[in-house]
């Protein structure tokens, strides 16, 4: 930053040439701090307010730094003005003090702090993070920006600060200078860009943020505090000490070792699995449940969660109730026994899981002291134990310990199996290894989760296994499995002989054991004392103490784990009901609502005192969420997504994979019928997680898959051709706005979901300068109207000079590859005779386009007509969130007019408020009960007005299709051959369950003479096709004369838009002509006239047979271009659907769209 300036100094001739790299931390002491650098501003709103309300001559708070050296503002300077320029173009976003921004707005900077060519501009107040205020300047040359390479711009080189999702807690987050701030013209107020690519903030993440934000001397621990020591204690459970030697009396040295090295496996592969998904990015509290859910998603992450919860407090008292009977075993040594073992077991366990909690609520720096603790306690146990075995005692022999010996080994080398399976003793070794995200459950308590997690989990996992495998062996060599504890079983010389056992070398024939003789005098050595290692240790009371050590560590280790993922799981509120134990107390946040509900269901359970039926549904859970985790990562990385991109390098997608598949396998291998009861309550979860559809958005995995997945398929589907029996109607569906003409939008609906493909067209018109940005917002916040109100369908919007040109570029790019529509759909124009003739000229046009690009056409009409844009006071129910995240509250709501059912043509003449947009209820379509929420509500702030007679009878006209129809027709009237699409739409709309009980009937046109055969040929025709018909009417009259009443009724409405070229000069009517192409002339007239009586005479027949009809689908009469005046066909149109219910006139592109074929 060497490069001189250009402009003058901000405070005139006061700061020194050289202090070039300002940075502001006005009412801060001087000096930086350490966030701050050459190439970064930090403006502290607190600071600014504070600077902007101390007006005192004698304040000298406010400074400006420049490396080392501080330059107070001179007194005459307005110090207001430093506060007005610290809320500048780089915003902290302070979720810690919401009223921090609070400063005066209207404060007027100094002239000294701005430069020649500066102009400022306040920019409009917009919360987008719930009540964060953020100011824009249109100040490009301000000193007190940052200044890039030694210029004054704006534009701003990478910094870590923009890419933070919230204030905490490693920094604040920068708000970097918008698109729109850097290329807008200078004039145009700054665009409000918010939060861009999904990384707007939950209300957990602003939850958290704010705690972190004012936590100050939060405890946090590094990997071996942290870690390494959680998960030690943890997996050096009670198995060790009581267990272990009984599993090599078993299975023998080998196979015991090969039992630890398969935990040992499925562990190491879940522990680079969480080691991969721990380095993707910054890791908050949660533990397990957050690994999963921000990969997987909130189905997964919230069945695993709540799971992984209960199994966290249930494993509290299963570890407590097995410290309890260690200590009633002592008690009843010594003849101590209360009241009786069972009742002694829920007195000590109580006692105990009240001390625990109270050193948990302490807080995490006593609990971390108190694990500290245990583990020496713990490896002095296991060094004593390993001591001993080096010390023969001849005490002992009797009791199958004689030392390390070669003849014992080999003996023990093999398996014994007594009463078990190598799986079932595999079974009861397995919950020995699940402690291995003791650690990473506590991932908000780490001072650096990405670090400590893979590094103190596997570490962990390397030393208890290596500790497993050393006791395993060490048991193996030095006792012997059978041992009757007397000094009389010794053998003489004359039986040396026939004696084989290892023992027989040291004097000692325990043979009598294995021949089923004084079984109950045979209680030590490996296969029946559990207590073996206290025998061989070098002191017994240090086992004990070890034993008490693992199962106390280890039931700390869980009574803090399952209130921490509890509490993060509770924050995301996936299950509504539980936030009120999100909330955390003290600096730490600690969950003492947690810590109580797992108190009360720990204590439940040992009360219960009976763990054999609920230990094996422990060791599912977590097995489960094992399972799941190497999922996460498998999943991830078959996604492809460019987010995957752990800075732990050694996981394969393969590897994990087969860690899924290995934990499912132990699953059933532990307990059949306990893995079959976790796989229905981790489903039955996951569905109602899915069902309720929890408003998150945490970029996991499944979200990736489903783009990957949905690109490959388009892809394979654009290489493939089409074929009649896979044709779908895909519509593009001119509604304007979405929710402007419901009944269009749930028709249409009703015939596309999950068949074919919808997008609601949208024409933006009328504005000379368009605003792309509103266009792309509006985007944004349709899309997200549609998903709520369970439309299936795309918004996609344009800007266009007219509605044709529109359309045009509609019908020509929306779609994708094989997803593109083939059937454009509007609603008929019901006041083309009032308004301006040129917008039934460009109607008209839009419906010959579909044609030339080989489209089918529909057009909707209801005799109240469509649009109910104009109606106030209807509740959008927006989302709270999407409230919010909107960048503009208020849209210009375009239409044709009050009852134009065209689409956006014109300027409305008001503004709609997006809130009081017209909504559609939830689409009823799995239920088929009628919407029970009114369209219409009364605002209490703002009450509507009462509706007039015609607009309540439009609203009422616009819901009819999202009720489930009563009982009636759907009346086919299939003139023309058109390819099938006439008859196809109809056939579709009759499969859903809202119209399964209309029936349809089928008119086409007939001779007289002819009527029985033309009946007959259609019903072959339809059975054929296999679609369901309840009659047939052949129409003989069709081509009778109409009424002439209703002739002249016609020839009166064409009457204002006929040329008349025989009453002027014809050099006069061409001009006219030409001026005014929808005109019709007396030629056109009289060339079409039979066809003009035929729709007249159609009216007549459409009245006589179908005025009762739930719905008329019409073969829509066809105007050759070039030759038809938009007036006249417009005519036709209007004569052929008046007065009926609502009819579809269908006009397909005449490409067959049904076979019978096979």
């Amino acid at each position: 930053m060497s490069a001189p300036s250009s402009e003058p100094p901000a405070l005139g001739e006061t700061l020194a040439p050289e202090n070039e790299g300002l940075t502001v931390d006005l009412g801060l002491p001087a000096g930086p701090t350490p966030s701050q650098s050459r190439f970064q501003v930090d403006l502290v709103a607190e600071a600014a307010g504070a600077a902007a309300d101390d007006k005192s001559p004698n304040s000298d708070a406010s400074t400006l730094t420049s490396g080392d050296k501080a330059t107070p503002i001179p007194k005459g300077s307005e110090p207001a003005s430093g506060g007005e320029e610290a809320k500048g173009r780089f915003r902290v976003v302070n979720f810690a003090d919401p009223s921090a921004a609070e400063s005066p707005p209207d404060a007027v900077p100094a002239e000294g702090f701005q430069n020649g060519d500066t102009v400022m501009s306040e920019g409009s107040l917009h919360s987008s993070t719930g009540g964060q205020h953020h100011y824009h300047y249109d100040t490009h040359t301000n000193t007190y920006y940052l200044r890039t390479f030694g210029h004054n711009t704006i534009d701003a080189v990478p910094n870590i600060d923009f890419y933070r999702q919230t204030a905490a807690p490693l920094g604040e987050k920068l708000i970097r200078p918008t698109l729109s701030e850097l290329h807008d013209e200078l004039d145009k107020e700054p665009f409000e860009d918010g939060f861009a690519n999904g990384d707007e903030l939950t209300p957990a993440d602003e939850a958290a943020a704010k705690e972190a934000a004012e936590s100050k001397g939060v405890v946090k621990f590094g990997w071996i505090k942290g870690v390494l020591v959680r998960c030690m204690l943890n997996i050096w459970g009670v198995m060790l000490f009581i267990r272990m030697s009984w599993i090599v009396g078993q299975a023998g040295i080998v196979l015991s070792c090969v039992i630890v090295l398969m935990a040992t496996v499925v562990t190491t592969i879940t522990g680079l699995s969480t080691s991969a998904i721990a380095t993707n990015g910054f890791v908050r509290g949660g533990g397990a449940y957050y690994l999963i859910s921000r990969s997987l998603g909130p189905e997964f992450g919230g069945s695993i969660g709540l799971i992984f919860a209960f199994a966290n407090a249930v494993a509290v008292a299963m570890y407590v109730v097995g410290f309890a009977e260690t200590v009633v075993e002592l008690l009843a040594g010594v003849d101590a026994i209360m009241t009786d073992e069972l009742n002694d077991v829920r007195i000590i366990g109580t006692i105990t899981v009240i001390l625990l909690l109270g050193i948990s609520v302490a807080g995490m720096e006593w609990e971390a002291k108190a694990q500290i603790f245990l583990l020496i306690v713990l490896i002095t146990a296991i060094f004593n134990y390993f001591i001993g075995s080096f010390i023969p005692v001849k005490s002992k022999e009797a009791m199958g310990f004689f030392g390390y010996d070669g003849s014992i080994m080999l003996e023990n080398l093999g398996p014994d199996f007594r009463g078990e399976t190598f799986f079932s003793v595999f079974s009861i070794f397995f919950p020995a290894a699940t402690g291995i995200l003791a650690g990473a459950n506590i991932s908000g308590d780490l001072s650096d989760p990405q670090l400590a997690i893979p590094k103190g989990t596997l570490l962990a996992i390397l030393i208890t296994g290596i500790v497993y495998l050393g006791v395993a062996v060490s048991t193996g060599s030095c006792i012997v499995r059978d041992a009757t504890g007397s000094m009389n079983d010794t053998v003489s010389s004359q039986f040396m002989a026939n004696c084989t056992d290892a023992a027989c070398k040291f004097g000692f024939d325990f043979s009598s054991c294995k021949n089923g003789e004084e079984v109950s005098t045979c209680r030590y050595g490996l296969q029946n004392d559990f207590q073996v290692m206290s025998v061989v240790s070098g002191f017994g009371p240090v086992i004990t103490a070890g034993i008490f050590s693992a199962t106390l560590s280890s039931a700390l280790a869980s009574l803090v784990s399952a209130p921490k993922v509890f509490q993060a799981l509770c924050k995301d509120n996936i299950y509504p009901g539980l936030s009120m134990f999100a909330k955390g107390y003290g600096k730490n946040n600690e969950p003492l609502r947690g810590y109580i509900l797992t108190f009360c269901i720990a204590l439940a359970f040992i009360l219960i005192a009976q763990l054999n039926v609920i230990a094996p549904i422990i060791s599912n859970f977590f097995l489960a969420s094992y399972a799941l985790i190497n999922f996460s990562v498998f999943h991830a990385s078959l996604a492809n997504s460019p987010g995957w991109r752990p800075s732990f390098k050694y996981y394969n997608m393969w590897v994990s994979l087969a860690g899924a598949v290995l934990c499912c396998v132990v699953m059933f291998v532990i307990n059949w019928w306990a893995a079959l009861f976790t796989n229905v309550i981790v489903m039955g979860l996951y569905i109602y997680v899915s069902y309720k559809k929890p408003d998150v958005n945490w970029g996991s995995s499944t979200q990736a898959l489903t783009y990957h997945q949905a690109l490959t398929h388009s892809l394979q589907l654009s290489g493939v051709e089409d074929h009649i029996k896979n044709f779908r109607p895909q519509c593009l569906v001119m509604t304007g706005y979405p929710n402007s003409r419901p009944a269009l939008l749930n028709l249409v609906h009703a015939f596309t979901k999950n068949v074919g493909l919808m997008i609601c067209g949208h024409v933006r018109t009328g504005s000379r300068r368009p605003n792309f940005k509103e266009l792309a917002n509006d985007q944004v916040r349709f899309q997200r109207w549609l998903l709520r109100n369970e439309t299936k369908a795309f918004y996609t919007a344009v800007y266009a000079e007219d509605i044709r040109q529109g359309t045009q570029y509609l019908l020509q790019a929306s779609g994708l590859g094989r997803l593109r529509p083939n059937t454009l759909v509007v609603g008929f124009k019901n006041d083309w005779r009032d308004g301006d003739m040129n917008n039934v000229e460009t109607y008209i046009q839009m419906i010959h386009d579909a044609f030339d690009f080989q489209y089918g056409a529909v057009v909707l009409r209801l005799k109240e007509g469509l649009d109910v844009s104009h109606i106030q006071g209807q509740d959008d129910l927006l989302s709270s969130q999407e409230k919010t995240s909107c960048m503009k509250d208020v849209v210009v709501s375009i239409d044709m007019s009050k009852d134009s059912d065209g689409d956006s043509s014109k300027l409305s003449s008001k503004a709609t408020s997006v809130q009081n947009s017209p909504a559609i209820q939830k689409d009823d379509e799995d239920d088929g009960k009628a919407p029970t929420q009114p369209l219409l509500r009364k605002d209490k702030k703002s009450p509507t007005l009462p509706l007039n007679t015609t607009d309540q009878r439009l609203l009422e006209a616009s819901q009819q299709f999202q009720k489930k129809q009563v009982k009636g027709t759907v009346d086919v009237w299939w003139l023309f051959d058109d390819g099938g699409l006439t008859l196809l739409i109809p056939y579709l709309l009759t499969n859903k369950k809202r119209w399964k009980d209309c029936k349809i009937r089928v008119f086409i046109g007939g001779k007289i003479n002819r009527i029985d055969h033309d009946r007959r040929s259609m019903a072959t025709l339809l059975s054929k096709f296999r679609i369901d018909f309840s009659d047939i009417t052949v129409l003989g009259d069709i081509n009778t004369k109409p009424a002439k009443e209703n002739v002249t009724t016609f020839e009166e409405m064409i009457e204002p838009f006929r040329l008349k070229e025989d009453d002027m000069e014809q050099e006069a009517a061409e001009r006219l002509k030409n001026s005014e192409p929808w005109r019709i002339t007396d030629n056109e007239l009289e060339l079409y006239r039979a066809k003009t009586n035929r729709q007249v005479r159609l009216n007549e027949l459409l009245k006589e047979h179908s005025s009762t009809a739930n719905l008329i689908v019409m073969s829509m009469p066809l105007a050759r271009k070039g030759t038809v005046s938009s007036a006249l066909y417009m005519s036709w149109l209007e004569t052929l659907s008046k007065d009926l219910p609502p009819i579809l006139l269908v006009r397909g592109n005449h490409q067959s769209v049904l076979t019978f074929y096979s």
